[in-house]
């Protein structure tokens, strides 16, 4: 190899390992740049959830009255009606039947029962509140519980796009009317109605009082093995 060429071959080198060298070092502020980021999203967070918290306190402090109970997953709820004497809870591939209402932290409705009306959960294999797939899990049936959820169990940082704001603490009152595993649920689903046979005599426009008289009574007196197919 001539020495112009062995001259020529370095500097290709040389042009591609700085080239590298600047490739790499432009991609590290971007990495510190992320980190910084993800650290100061997470210490807004914490802020976030204890001022929530506080707030959640200073209503259990306001009622000394009422009992609450600290769940695990970070929020707290008392009994408006306890159930003592049955010891099943939902759990996974149970079906639930329960009807609700929200509030915000001040007592005010934000929906009421009859808006929510009654709903029918399959356990676990259902998109709802994070709160409520948890807390139904600590009832048992007949019981009515009172949930205060901080946002993060409620609907977080972006609402429901409706009612809900960002980052809203919620109150959500449960009333657990039953529960049942799917199979018996399915089961109950696919019995048919009672079919009524009613009588032969029909009234019609041409038929007399006395003959519409007459047809009543014999409606009046079907008994129930009459009502079966």
């Amino acid at each position: 190899m001539k020495f112009s060429q062995y001259i020529a071959v370095l500097f290709l080198i040389s042009v591609l390992l700085i080239s590298c060298k600047q490739h790499q070092e432009a991609r590290r502020p971007i990495s510190h740049t992320s980190g910084t980021f993800m650290k100061k999203s997470a210490e807004r967070n914490k802020k976030l959830v204890a001022s929530e918290e506080s707030r959640l306190k200073a209503i259990m402090k306001n009622n000394p009255t009422v009992e609450y109970f600290a769940s695990s997953k970070g929020y707290w709820y008392s009994y408006e009606t306890m159930n003592e004497l049955d010891t099943l809870t939902p759990k996974k591939g149970d079906v639930v039947f329960f009807d609700y209402e929200i509030k915000d932290i001040d007592g005010n409705i934000i929906y009421s029962q009859l808006e929510l009306r009654p709903q029918t959960y399959y356990v676990d294999k259902q998109d709802i509140m994070i709160g409520l797939r948890d807390g139904i899990k600590l009832m048992h049936k007949n019981e009515t519980v009172t949930f205060l959820f901080p946002s993060h169990m409620g609907f977080g940082y972006h609402g429901d796009n409706k009612k809900i704001g960002v980052n809203q603490p919620l109150l959500c009152t449960v009333t657990l009317n039953d529960f049942m595993p799917e199979s018996v649920y399915k089961k109950q689903k696919e019995v048919k109605p009672a079919v009524v046979k009613l009588p032969l005599e029909t009234v019609s426009k041409d038929s007399t009082p006395k003959q519409a008289t007459a047809v009543k009574k014999q409606i009046q007196n079907i008994k129930p093995k009459d009502s079966l197919k």
